[in-house]
């Protein structure tokens, strides 16, 4: 029994209390010849995923369309039709599923924390959605509070702050605070007044959070709930019209699967992104795509495959600086699709050309997180080539730059390094060990 998201959202937007909803329930009922005895333990079993028997759902869309002055449905409350797959309909019916995961989240339930990431036919539906028609024609709506560009700035603003704050503390530390502001801020608006084209700046920034807070689940490792804040980005990408964006959600998601180990739908997702952002595509996250596509070859043992990615990557690279570039794709910085290359090379064992593209990458100046990823896999580059001193001062060196950071993923990587390094041997390699395991046994 799934938890009942989008009913628990209504109630908190109509500021309502589950007594509240249970006494109105009953006296609407009592007015249309109903004998109804249902009290606040009744919704809580709502909320849970129990849903009532006959009237009752059309009696909660009905005061609670009242309170909120809006026609609901029983796709709208969760109450549906037992086993239907299909979700509320329309721009705004996906903004209150979106919203209502966002509140959940900041409530961290288990349920929404723990979900399992989508698979299959599922996982694919929201990128063939963003591909393909139909576009939203008019995304202005009529609610409250009024939104201005005053309020799309202000998500601008944020979003760029959450990014800052997540590369230099990590995902753990900050996905606290963009799920609230999602939660607080973003919601409302959303739910507001606007004319088409604020509503598509609104949209647009809104999507960036979105990302943000998908990215920062992604690096705590709950990848069933990063995976749904990225399809909510694609969606609020469809919105706002800006296929650029869309295109840098699906880099996203093309990240998300080479980790999960899903190397087709990886190279399927960056084809997509490439195929439909098409000319409005920037440099910068061609040259990612392409890279990405490079790793994913490389893992499932297509050389060929992975040598024409990396040579269609750095002919895209060539061309970043030509023209602006989006906000978001401001982590392709000098010295990434290096790093991604000697990644993609180490999965084939060509160890001279890994160390090589490791070592550029290293020796380029990179944000924080980023600098501790490229060190990482220059030790990596070196346990391959087996020289173990040098990967011991390469991993510590990481283990510096990773200080103050929260971060599983970056946790992963060292976990990773720390059991190579073990089995090298070596006085170097067991000093960085024990310089790992101290910095591991502080949990997160």
């Amino acid at each position: 029994m799934e938890p009942n998201t989008l009913l628990d959202a209504l109630l908190d937007e109509a500021g309502m209390s589950h007594a509240g909803l249970s006494s109105r329930v009953n006296k609407l009922g009592q007015a249309r010849g109903l004998t109804l005895r249902y009290d606040r333990t009744a919704v809580t079993r709502w909320l849970r995923g129990q849903r009532p028997r006959g009237q009752a759902p059309d009696l909660i869309c009905d005061v609670l369309g009242a309170r909120l002055q809006r026609r609901l449905t029983h796709d709208d409350i969760g109450m549906g039709k037992p086993g239907s797959a299909v979700p509320p309909s329309g721009l705004s019916g996906f903004v209150e599923r979106a919203t209502a995961l966002w509140r959940s989240d900041q409530q961290q339930r288990p349920d929404v924390q723990a979900a399992s990431a989508i698979v299959g036919t599922a996982a694919i539906v929201p990128v063939w959605e963003w591909e393909n028609p139909p576009d939203d024609v008019d995304v202005s709506r009529l609610g409250t509070p009024r939104v201005g560009a005053t309020d799309v700035e202000m998500l601008r603003a944020a979003r760029t702050r959450y990014e800052t704050m997540y590369r230099a503390a990590g995902g753990v530390a900050t996905k606290g605070r963009v799920v609230g502001f999602l939660t607080g801020h973003t919601a409302p608006l959303l739910r507001g007044s606007y004319s088409d084209g604020v509503g598509r700046e609104l949209y647009r920034a809104s999507g960036g959070l979105a990302a943000i807070a998908g990215i920062c689940a992604y690096d705590s490792d709950a990848q069933g709930l990063a995976q749904r804040y990225f399809h909510h980005a694609l969606r609020l990408a469809k919105a706002s019209g800006d296929r650029a964006f869309g295109g840098y959600v699906i880099a996203l998601l093309v990240n998300q699967a080479v980790f999960l180990k899903d190397y087709r739908q990886a190279v399927a997702f960056a084809e997509a992104g490439l195929r439909t952002a098409g000319s409005y595509i920037s440099p910068a996250l061609a040259t990612d795509l392409n890279a990405m596509q490079a790793k994913a070859f490389a893992r499932m043992g297509d050389v060929a495959g992975a040598h024409r990615a990396m040579e269609r990557a750095e002919q895209a690279a060539a061309r970043i600086g030509t023209r602006e570039e989006p906000p978001e794709t401001g982590y392709v910085q000098p010295g990434l699709v290096e790093a991604q290359f000697a990644e993609a090379l180490i999965s084939m064992e060509d160890w001279r050309p890994a160390q090589t593209y490791a070592e550029e990458a290293a020796r380029t100046q990179a944000h924080p997180r980023g600098r501790v990823h490229r060190l990482a896999t220059l030790t990596t580059v070196d346990l391959g080539r087996r020289d173990g001193e040098q990967a011991a001062a390469h991993a510590v060196e990481a283990l510096e730059a990773a200080a103050g950071m929260e971060s599983q993923r970056l946790r992963d990587r060292f976990v990773a390094l720390r059991l190579k390094l073990a089995m090298n041997g070596g006085a170097a390699a067991r000093e960085a060990v024990e310089q790992i395991d101290a910095s591991l046994s502080v949990p997160l």
